[in-house]
């Protein structure tokens, strides 16, 4: 079955008071109609129409790669309006299904039940809410077909009882809605053409409508101001959570954990508070990430230990390693099993071999460390000249010693020794020791200088 599919993404999002266009806003790290593309190119045989307005610019250049078909809504005349704008792109024979940019947690099953359930005629997707209050209430026969929708200002009192209500979201076949869509009629108080006008169309032609109703109402909830964006960021979260301690990961506070991304763990993982996890992260079995960590686009293997308040970005970790506590792993680094990098440590582009050591207030860039390296406090890599940035090496089992600089490029030999507070400018040789600073003198009888009166 062709499915084809229309995003709506048109709206302003007044009430959002941004710039950015509504369906822009992220959910869990990702923009609101990426959560909506994604979820429905999870259906199979699919042709994805966005239907922009607001914006529109900024969406196309957003999603220009996302394999989608943009169409335009000149005016904002409702969401009928919006929906014909796409029917040129419907396939012959498809099934015209009808999603909302600004509904980003709709699962991928519940739309395949909505798609099942459409093969003779439309089903649009409700929801039972125990507050049904200024929402469209479902009238459904003694047969359980849908046979109206009656809005809030429009309902009796015995319909005002009824808790299922519409979400919008609507699966019909695509031939119906190529001839029914422009002879919608905006005769309302809002003068625009509504899409659940079609339902109407449909029961008055002896076409059932069915009605699929979603099982939790956070699945079909629209986000149109600050405060209905972060009610649905915490929802992701809590589910998030629940799933990763399904699998066996242990959250010290499961409403302290930030996914904004894919995180893939082994046995035993324990994370601690306040830690936020981007883009693709894998941890293997027994690793324990401290309070307040960030982590992107990184792997840490088995057995490795992440203090707190430590920052690891496209990074690769390797077993029984520990890291922080205050540390930062950045780009490009890769840590051998059992190396430790410790508090207020930075890397960049460095590899750290087997059980090699930076314990403190280091700076390691653009840098080869051998196996079984100590490097002192306070030493750095100088790899930065200003305009080119250039490569230390440090041979295994050297010892470098405290408040070292090494100025790249430089080499330092296997079982080398520099001395604490060294200046390094070329090479130093396997087993040599190295010495760059200036002599001390100790001058008897200094005076301290006296404050003037």
């Amino acid at each position: 079955m062709a499915i084809d599919i229309v995003i709506l993404a048109a709206g302003k999002g007044t009430r959002m008071r941004s710039d950015l266009p509504k369906v822009l806003h992220p959910i869990g790290g990702v923009p609101m109609l990426g959560r909506v593309i994604d979820s429905a190119k999870q259906l199979g045989d699919v042709a994805i129409t966005v239907v922009i307005g607001h914006g529109a610019e900024l969406v196309r250049e957003r999603f220009a790669d996302s394999g989608v078909q943009f169409v335009e809504q000149t005016e904002q005349l409702g969401t009928g309006h919006a929906v014909a704008q796409a029917i040129p792109n419907f396939r012959p024979g498809s099934t015209v299904l009808v999603l909302y940019g600004d509904v980003p947690l709709v699962k991928t099953d519940t739309l395949k039940d909505l798609l099942a359930a459409s093969k003779s005629g439309p089903a649009l997707l409700s929801v039972v809410m125990d507050d049904p209050s200024g929402y469209g209430r479902i009238v459904r026969d003694t047969a359980n077909a849908v046979q109206a929708i009656v809005e809030q200002k429009d309902a009796d009192d015995a319909t005002l009882t009824i808790r299922e209500i519409n979400t919008g979201i609507l699966a019909a076949p695509g031939d119906l809605l190529a001839q029914w869509l422009p002879e919608l009629s905006n005769d309302n108080a809002q003068g625009e053409y509504y899409l659940t006008d079609v339902i109407a169309r449909s029961v008055g032609e002896g076409i059932p409508v069915t009605g699929v109703i979603a099982a939790d109402p956070n699945e079909v909830a629209g986000v149109n101001s600050r405060a209905q964006q972060a009610e649905l960021e915490r929802a992701l979260q809590r589910e998030q959570a629940e799933a990763l301690m399904t699998a066996g990961v242990t959250l010290l506070d499961p409403a302290r954990i930030d996914i904004r991304g894919q995180v893939d763990c082994d046995t035993d993982v324990s994370i601690d508070i306040n830690c936020v996890f981007e883009g693709e992260v894998k941890l293997g079995a027994g690793v324990q990430i401290g309070p307040n960590c960030l982590l992107k686009n990184c792997q840490l293997a088995a057995g490795t230990v992440l203090e707190a308040n430590s920052i690891v970005e496209d990074a690769t970790v390797g077993e029984a390693c520990t890291v922080g506590p205050f540390a930062r792993l950045r780009p490009g680094t890769e840590l051998a099993n059992g190396a430790k990098v410790g508090n207020f440590v930075e890397t960049k582009k460095a590899k750290i071999g087997l059980g090699s050591k930076v314990n403190h207030l280091s700076y390691i860039g653009d840098a080869e460390v051998g196996e079984g390296v100590n490097i002192g406090a306070g030493t750095i890599t100088c790899n930065y000249d200003g305009v080119n940035k250039s490569r230390t090496t440090i041979g295994d089992g050297a010892f470098i010693g405290s408040n070292s600089s090494l100025v790249a490029p430089v080499e330092i030999g296997a079982g080398a020794t520099i001395g604490a507070g060294s200046t390094i400018t070329r090479e130093v040789s396997a087993d040599e020791l190295a010495v760059g600073r200036g002599k001390q003198r100790n001058i008897s009888g200094w005076q301290r200088p006296a404050k003037k009166s």
